[in-house]
């Protein structure tokens, strides 16, 4: 896609979001445009711009449940620190509340981190989020809205890294639970479930991320930067 195609594309996508409804990006050659300005530096201040406002456009109006990032960052950091409190409570607990508390703690952490990671290594590689959003029914799992400007002048390996951060966040979570469940004396029922969710994950993102999700994306973006 040359630039005349990038720019009449970009005008169609504009010219869609301007009546009611919301357009078809993707069948209107929206992200084929983007990854051609990906693949040239020289384009990205040129259209970095134009894409976050056309982007952002249709994210309005397809995500209802939107809110601002402080609200997500306050609402991951109840659950990571809130999971904490449930694997410190649980060293005292009786069996099998001690499991229950650990299981849950698990869980909690396994959440926040996953979010709180994508967020953090985003910002240190200069990517800015507009949003923390639930996209129900396609995405049950909260995330954090990328300004696609700032996402455009990042290099590829950071937005590649950013992509990746969440998920392996998520991966480690229930392994680095284990040696604590094991330590604090957790019915090995308990560690069980916990090494099951652990592999589930990894097997989850060999067979489906790879193709439609964070490792897709961060395969994309390391091919840019090759």
């Amino acid at each position: 896609m040359d630039d005349a195609e990038v720019d009449r594309t970009l005008a169609a996508c504009e010219h869609a979001l301007a009546g009611a409804g919301t357009p078809d990006l993707r069948a209107l050659g929206f992200w084929r445009a983007v990854a051609a300005v990906k693949r040239r530096r020289e384009l990205v201040d040129r259209y970095a711009d134009r894409i976050a406002a056309i982007d952002r456009q249709a994210f309005r109006r397809h995500v209802r449940l939107a809110f601002p990032v402080t609200f997500g960052v306050i609402a991951l950091d109840v659950g990571l620190f809130g999971g904490l409190l449930l694997l410190a409570i649980a060293i005292g607990a009786d069996h099998p509340w001690r499991e229950l508390l650990v299981l849950a703690g698990a869980g909690a952490l396994d959440v926040a981190t996953h979010g709180l990671a994508h967020l953090a290594v985003g910002t240190f590689g200069g990517i800015d989020f507009t949003d923390w959003f639930v996209d129900l029914p396609r995405k049950p799992q909260p995330g954090f809205k990328i300004d696609y400007a700032s996402y455009l002048r990042a290099s590829p390996r950071q937005r590649a890294w950013m992509h990746a951060a969440g998920a392996i966040a998520t991966k480690l979570t229930p392994f680095l639970v284990i040696p604590y469940a094991v330590a604090i004396g957790t019915d090995t029922w308990a560690v069980v479930v916990l090494l099951v969710l652990g592999v589930v994950q990894i097997l989850t993102d060999l067979l489906y991320s790879v193709r439609a999700s964070d490792w897709k994306k961060f395969r994309r973006e390391m091919r840019l930067a090759r």
